[in-house]
């Protein structure tokens, strides 16, 4: 078991004001790799589900005609800025990108901008503390935040709280007001539904649909207009992870090689990319 603690032992050895992006690329890429993508799609799909951002993606067509263009482009940026750190010459481009894809939507109100960096941190924290194979420790969670702190700063986010408690209940808050049923939202959880399908297991296929649904909360489920799925699937979700996290805690091993050694991969990309290139024209 002390072999399993290693990396977390590492991470209390640093500071987390300080070495946060270590901290959270050890998170990212050896601790906690697919339950960190998983809950980060759930925190971008739930960031792009209310009115007024929805009603932008379905504006540009970014996510109706181009849903696996659109994933992957987001999820390259965020992947080189995660994997590099703020100060590689790589992650300092994707930020650049970043920036200049969201520049003609200069009038999509702050709080929203505030809304997408809040959800990647809290979601991610919460789904961790439910279904992490370990309890997070305090050098995780604050080395999170200030990681989604210095993303907005770099992207020009105002309004930003000074502590990640004071950030969960500003989530909260705009959460439960401005996260409401509307059509645009439905339309772009539609196009991108595909992309969790495919992480269901060949077997339960046919429950793909219903496992999908059940990943999502009532006030998500309303926002897109999704029907919540019968009690026995939800239920038997939530019990696998369960099961999951303690077959992982007993049984797992630390990764030797961390997620996304080989680079990044993706079905819109199959031969690579520039930065520079990558997100609407």
């Amino acid at each position: 078991m002390r072999d399993r603690l290693a990396n977390l032992e590492r991470i209390r050895e640093l500071d987390p004001d300080r070495d946060y992006v270590a901290i959270y690329q050890i998170m990212y890429r050896f601790e906690f790799p697919w339950d960190m993508r998983m809950s980060l799609n759930l925190a971008f799909n739930r960031s792009f589900s209310t009115p007024t951002v929805a009603k932008v993606l379905v504006g540009t067509g970014e996510f109706t005609e181009r849903a696996q263009k659109r994933i992957d482009d987001t999820g390259i940026l965020m992947k080189e800025i995660l994997l590099n750190g703020f100060e590689s010459e790589r992650g300092r481009e994707a930020v650049r990108r970043v920036n200049q894809i969201h520049r003609p939507y200069r009038d999509v109100p702050a709080d929203e901008y505030l809304y997408v960096l809040a959800a990647g941190a809290v979601i991610s924290l919460r789904w961790l503390d439910r279904y992490g194979w370990r309890p997070l420790s305090e050098h995780e969670r604050r080395a999170t935040f200030r990681w989604y702190s210095e993303l907005g700063r770099m992207m020009h986010v105002s309004g930003i709280p000074d502590t990640l408690e004071e950030l969960e209940a500003w989530f909260d808050a705009f959460d439960e007001a401005q996260l409401v049923p509307n059509d645009d939202a439905a339309t772009v959880e539609r196009a991108t539904r595909s992309y969790l399908l495919a992480r269901v297991p060949p077997p339960l296929a046919p429950l793909g649909n219903a496992l999908v649904s059940a990943l999502y909360d009532d006030r998500l489920r309303a926002a897109v207009k999704v029907a919540p799925p019968a009690w026995p699937v939800r239920a038997g979700l939530h019990a696998t992870l369960r099961a999951r996290k303690l077959l992982l805690r007993h049984f797992g091993r630390p990764r030797t090689v961390g997620q996304y050694a080989e680079g990044i991969v993706t079905k819109t990309y199959p031969d690579g990319y520039r930065i520079s290139e990558v997100g609407p024209a």
